[in-house]
Formats: C-alpha cells, structure tokens, sequence
C-alpha cells in the first residue's frame, strides 16, 4: 500500500514527508508503548500511536520504520518533526483513535507481523 493511500484511507494530514508518499508499505502496527514496540515488532513499516515524544521517532528509527501516524489528532513537537525530516520520515495525524486508525488499513489489506493476505 502507497503511504499515500493510507493518508487517504485515513484522512491524515501529513506533518513532513510528502515528497515520500509514493513509497510502498507493506506492514504496520499499533501502540503507545515503545517498549512492546522493541519487543514485539517485526519488519513494520508504519508506526500508528497517540504517543507524542521523541522516543518515538528513535523507536521507529531502530525499527527502520519509514511512517509515523499520530491518532486522536495529536501533534508532534518541532524536535519530532526535525528528527523526522533529518531521518527521511513521513509523519501524520489522525482524528481517528488507534482501534479504527488500525482497523481501516487492514480491512484494507495493511497486514501486521509478517502476516500474508
């Protein structure tokens, strides 16, 4: 899925990176714990969360993540946005919560986990 599908899907507005939405995604995942971020994730590409710090954007960073979108329309600090643009990130917000956020990109066909569909 194009990021820029999931922009629409979503109808997020993006923060930075709109030069970056023609990219292909293949995964995601949801949480505003990045400690289950580091644990549990495997090879996601977009990052869903109501989470508005930079441990975010180190997080997906590690996680070589290329998306971030920030549900229940929170916004990121100018830090985030600096870290984001120097690491070639798209960020995003949402007015939507995590549950539909996460719910409409995989009815979508957005699979979690390595998942195949």
């Amino acid at each position: 899925m194009k990021i820029g599908t999931i922009k629409d899907l979503l109808n997020a507005e993006v923060i930075c990176g709109e030069e970056a939405l023609e990219r292909e995604v293949y995964s995601a995942c949801g949480s505003d714990m990045m400690s289950d971020v580091l644990a549990y994730v495997k090879d996601q590409a977009v990052l869903l969360t109501g989470l508005v710090n930079p441990q975010v954007l180190r997080t997906a960073e590690m996680m070589d993540m290329v998306c971030i979108v920030f549900v229940r329309s929170k916004c990121p600090t100018e830090e985030m946005v600096a870290l984001a643009r120097e690491s070639g990130m798209v960020l995003m917000k949402t007015k939507k919560r995590m549950y539909e956020a996460c719910g409409k990109l995989y009815a979508n066909g957005l699979c979690g986990n390595g998942e195949k569909r």
